[in-house]
């Protein structure tokens, strides 16, 4: 069972909190209804995307191999068959479906299973093509980002902020530009075709960009109109410098001894979990108590 929750990426599912985002922070969260419906997202997205990596597992067995880290995964280890990776992606693409079928009833909304697949294809084309061009490569994992945030919105059909649009896109963008820095420095360019472009100076210049614009989108949101007038009072700009602060940590981790991944990244730093816990908690305060 180990290997199959390795395969699968389990570690990999916080990345699904995002799918909760609208609820959250439209006030929204002890609505019953949009609970049940925000879980049935979150797997749904943690479904889409093990069987994601899973094809990904199968196409690069090889390549994994010959990779310090990646080799100890469960294809290339040989720890699992390819025939149990095919069976594994055929039961997950079963219940993915299933859930898919029964949101669309619920809300007669087509994009309640089109952007899932539009997730799967393109993180399939992803895997084959495009992980070998740069900007694009980010660009995509970004979407994965804004794609949860959107079904999360859809599924309870509630709309999203676009400075929060704009804050996942960025905060986003300098995760991507953030792992493909340090796996130039940990694994030098071969281990990535893509690495072979990009440089360690580039990088750091659009994290940094890309580090301003997430804090000056989350900051556009805590003072527009709109959200003061949603939420009742304008107490949520005194967390911009809560967010600025869990974004440094980040950054510390990320121009350290990291291998870039942003959920090892959170598991590992204590510090940065605390603070992420923290903010939550006084979220919850300023959105739901006050």
């Amino acid at each position: 069972m180990k290997e199959y929750l390795k395969l699968i990426r389990v570690k990999h599912w916080l990345k699904n909190i995002l799918v909760f985002l609208p609820a959250f922070f439209s006030i929204n969260m002890l609505n019953r209804n949009y609970i049940i419906s925000c879980l049935l997202a979150f797997f749904v997205f943690c479904f889409s995307s093990s069987i994601v990596y899973v094809l990904n597992d199968l196409s690069d067995i090889e390549k994994d191999k010959l990779h310090p880290i990646k080799k100890n995964r469960p294809l290339a280890s040989g720890a699992l068959s390819k025939s149990e990776a095919h069976l594994v992606i055929f039961i997950l693409s079963v219940i993915t479906s299933i859930i898919m079928f029964l949101f669309y009833k619920k809300t007669e909304n087509i994009f309640t299973i089109l952007i899932p697949l539009i997730y799967i294809i393109v993180n399939i084309f992803y895997s084959k093509i495009l992980k070998n061009v740069p900007i694009i490569d980010v660009v995509i994992l970004v979407s994965g980002f804004v794609l949860r945030v959107m079904y999360g919105g859809i599924v309870i059909d509630v709309s999203v902020s676009k400075y929060l649009y704009l804050m996942i896109m960025f905060g986003a963008f300098y995760l991507g530009f953030g792992k493909r820095r340090n796996e130039i420095i940990k694994n030098g360019e071969k281990s990535r075709k893509v690495l072979q472009i990009y440089n360690k100076d580039f990088l750091d210049k659009n994290m940094y960009v890309t580090f301003g614009l997430a804090i000056v989108s989350y900051t556009l949101w805590c003072v527009d109109p709109t959200t003061v007038a949603h939420v009742g009072h304008d107490y949520l700009f005194w967390t911009i410098p809560l967010v600025m602060v869990i974004l440094q940590l980040y950054s510390l981790n990320i121009e350290g001894n990291s291998h870039g991944d942003p959920t090892e990244i959170i598991l590992n730093d204590k510090c940065l979990l605390a603070t992420s816990v923290l903010y939550v908690l006084i979220m919850v305060f300023l959105l739901y108590i006050i």
